[in-house]
């Protein structure tokens, strides 16, 4: 059969060396070779051209390697190296066929092929079969010396040769029984192989270090050709199970993985031809550095391709995934395992290498899906525990325990979201991410704490603004000795409250005494500033208070009742009283007095606007001005309120504008007085009497006048009504005159107006009486115009003008 066609064989090494990569990969593909692990055998055959190895090779084995037809001549037929799977035998068993040595295709000088591929077969194969005649055993130049010698010989470019099975195969066995021969056989090897150079490392080294060798006699396959078929069937069963202890190959060392057989030859033919010396301990580690470095890539790319890590990274990515670490870990051993089942023939230290290579390579993968899983963990129990902190205290219960009990609480939890996180081939410690998580959840607390702090400071201060504010107005406002001793007790009474509380809610947050008292201290010292701004503000306002004060007691009496200047009141004591009582509350405003120190301020203002300006006039110009300073005496800046110079001022425009309610006074008085003195002096009146006698007499001696002059008596009454004349001339004579010009002619027309209409009313309704009454009803017009004066009222241009009369 030609082995071009044939299924299961192909050419590994064309006759000018070349490897066919291709055709060895597409071979392992159809005999499955990457299954077998270390469970194969390799067979090789060489010898002689034409002296039937082919022939030998396809009957021992069933391959379809191509055979010399005798008929046409003996010429060669094998070129290269070809490659081709026993049939039938186990375990797999690859059996190789070499060209043939000593072919005159490549004259007697183109040796090199022949000791490369003799090389190469003594590198990767288990056992070599070495076909040879029978009749050149006991030759000293037969055709069998010469391939010996290229075996011993390129065996020693080996640094560390495999142990291989050497088998001789004596074709066309004669007579000379096989016993006769072996003998003969071993003493020349042994004598070839003493004559081979050897390296200094393996000068003593005997042939079975390095060689098992065997022999066995074939027959004439052309002249006894079923007797050959059944030695050759015999010999096969030799190959069965060849590589277990026992076998032909049992002790073989350094096999190279089946998944690593292409590669590894491949290497090997590349050192050969570039005619290096072949290291094959070095290349078995090379084969399994490749190899294994292929087998770590695909289980990479697989597990980058898995669906289920794909679908746990993408879950990873939007929040925490429960059991994580265990389905994680799952596929990781997964991968791992299946590294383990194709890298387990290769080189332990090789292999483990790239183990730790590919574990590392899964592990940098995966952890970026692990640190979010962290992340969303951290960010989850995070959010929780402030919910469950927050609810703790809205619930009532203390800082410090709620914050601890939260803590504790969620640290577990935290705790076993890690452990259900943790990847077994990892190792990674979640330390980190368990500080950064308590630190979150201290840095919460902070704030938390902060503004419960904040809030509860907020609430005292807002206690003491109620409680402080409204009294120290009062305070201020009344002025006396006992203000400022009144403001302190007040302040260190409801400072002493506020304290108390705040200090037992502040148990609660377990606080150091130091901030502790800090924050007291920061409450008292709160409390003073209330009181020293709200007397900061009234004091920006004490020109107000003092002309308040002043009106108040200067308009009012001691029973809080307006004031009726009538004349006899003492304008001028009642001015001292009042401004005394202003100057009072001066010096009251004039600092802060929250320290219990005696100052001389009152009696400073007292001396200098009051007595001072009594008697200035008398005062020598060497003593020197009491308010002219800026700061008073024993008394602190901080503390001043009001300065000297501004008291001074302050006290100069009080009197300046309260100067007008005085003058208005004093004229009020005046008028009230006037008024009240209306009748003439005694003197007058005597004379009245005296000068005015007959005139009296004769109005009694006429009544007729005594009527005209009590008519006009009740006119001029009416219009003394009407007009208030006692009213309008009390602010003095000419705003009198005045007024009373302007309203008389009105007043007049509206009073004679009302009397027509009463006279009118009057003489429709009594046109049927008896005449004697006439009499009385003028004297009832006249009394109903002197009654009705009173509410007249008329209008002039458009102005009204009323009065009422202070009269029944």
């Amino acid at each position: 059969m030609d082995n071009e066609t044939g299924p299961c064989s192909t050419q590994l090494i064309d006759g000018d060396g070349n490897f066919n990569v291709a055709g060895i990969d597409h071979f392992m593909k159809e005999v499955k070779l990457a299954e077998c692990g270390l469970s194969y055998a390799i067979v090789s055959i060489m010898g002689p051209q034409s002296s039937g190895k082919s022939t030998l090779l396809n009957h021992l084995f069933g391959t379809n390697f191509r055979e010399m037809d005798a008929f046409t001549g003996r010429s060669q037929t094998t070129k290269g190296i070809w490659l081709a799977r026993c049939v039938g035998i186990e375990p797999c068993t690859l059996v190789m066929d070499l060209e043939g040595t000593d072919g005159r295709e490549r004259g007697e000088d183109d040796t090199a092929f022949e000791k490369q591929s003799a090389l190469f077969a003594l590198a990767v194969s288990d056992i070599v079969l070495i076909n040879m005649w029978c009749h050149d055993i006991g030759r000293e130049q037969a055709a069998n010396k010469p391939l010996l010698k290229t075996v011993f010989q390129v065996m020693m470019r080996l640094f560390s040769p495999r142990k291989t099975t050497l088998m001789f195969v004596i074709r066309d066995k004669t007579r000379t029984p096989l016993e006769n021969l072996e003998p003969i056989l071993r003493q020349d090897i042994q004598k070839i192989w003493d004559s081979v150079p050897k390296p200094q490392a393996h000068k003593e080294t005997p042939l079975s270090e390095f060689f098992n060798v065997e022999v066995v006699a074939l027959s004439s396959f052309e002249e006894k050709e079923e007797q050959f078929k059944e030695q050759v069937a015999s010999l096969r069963q030799r190959f069965f199970h060849s590589i277990a202890p026992g076998g032909l190959a049992g002790d073989r060392r350094g096999v190279v993985p089946a998944s690593g057989f292409s590669f590894s030859a491949q290497q090997i033919w590349k050192v050969i031809k570039e005619n290096k010396d072949l290291d094959l301990p070095a290349h078995k580690v090379m084969v399994a550095t490749v190899r294994c470095e292929e087998i770590a890539n695909e289980r990479l790319s697989s597990f980058t391709a898995n669906e289920e890590w794909c679908n746990l990274e993408e879950a990873a990515q939007s929040g925490a995934v429960p059991g994580f670490g265990k389905k994680l870990s799952s596929i990781l051993d997964g991968c791992l395992s299946d590294y383990d089942a194709e890298a387990t023939y290769f080189d332990e230290g090789v292999r483990s290498a790239k183990r730790k290579n590919l574990e590392e390579k899964l592990l940098q993968q995966v952890r970026l899906a692990f640190d979010s899983i962290l992340g969303h963990l951290r960010s989850g129990t995070l959010d929780k525990f402030k919910e469950a902190f927050d609810k703790a205290l809205n619930a009532g219960e203390g800082f410090s325990s709620a914050a601890y009990s939260c803590t504790q609480s969620f640290k577990g939890v935290f705790d076993e979201g890690c452990a259900d996180a943790v990847i077994k081939q990892a190792k990674w410690d979640t330390l980190k991410v368990k500080e950064k998580f308590l630190r979150d959840v201290e840095a919460y607390i902070d704030v938390v704490r902060g503004t419960k702090l904040s809030e509860l400071t907020a609430r005292y201060e807002a206690k003491l603004n109620e409680a402080l504010l409204g009294p120290v107005d009062v305070l201020l406002d009344t002025a006396s000795d006992d203000t400022w001793p009144a403001i302190r007790k007040l302040l260190r009474r409801e400072t002493q409250s506020a304290v108390s509380g705040l200090s037992n809610e502040l148990s609660s947050f377990n606080l150091d005494e130091v901030t502790k008292d800090k924050m007291l201290a920061k409450l008292e010292e709160y409390a003073r500033g209330v009181v020293e701004s709200k007397a900061k503000e009234e004091a920006g306002r004490v020109l107000f208070r003092m002309k308040d004060k002043f009106t108040t007691l200067f308009s009012h009496d001691s029973d809080s009742m307006p004031r009726v200047w009538t004349g006899k009141e003492d304008i001028k004591s009642i001015t001292k009283v009042a401004r005394s009582a202003s100057l009072k509350l001066l010096s009251v405003m004039a600092a802060v007095r929250l320290d219990d120190e005696p100052d001389d301020i009152e009696n400073t203002l007292a001396l200098a606007l009051v007595d001072g300006s009594s008697n200035s006039t008398n005062r020598s110009l060497t003593i020197s001005e009491p308010l002219a300073s800026s700061t008073w005496e024993k008394v602190p800046s901080s503390k001043t309120l009001l300065s000297p110079v501004q008291c001074k001022s302050l006290w100069r425009q009080f009197k300046t504008e309260t100067e007008y309610t005085v003058s208005q006074a004093m004229a009020a008085q005046e008028a009230s007085k006037r008024s009240n003195n209306w009748m003439p002096p005694p003197w007058a009146i005597v004379a009245i009497l005296v000068l005015g006698f007959n005139e009296f007499m004769t109005l009694l001696r006429n009544p007729l006048y005594f009527a005209i002059l009590f008519v006009i008596f009740l006119v001029t009454k009416a219009l003394w009504v009407q007009l208030d004349i006692s009213n309008e001339f009390r602010n003095g004579a000419l705003s009198g005159i005045l007024s009373v010009s302007t309203r008389f002619v009105p007043t007049v027309m509206n009073l004679l107006k009302k009397l027509a209409e009463e006279g009118q009313v009057a003489a429709t309704g009594g046109s049927g009486r008896n005449p004697p009454l006439q009499s009385k009803s003028y004297q009832g017009e006249v009394e109903m115009s002197s009654t009705g004066s009173s509410g007249a009222t008329t209008a002039v241009n458009g102005t009204e003008y009323s009065s009422s009369s202070k009269y029944d």
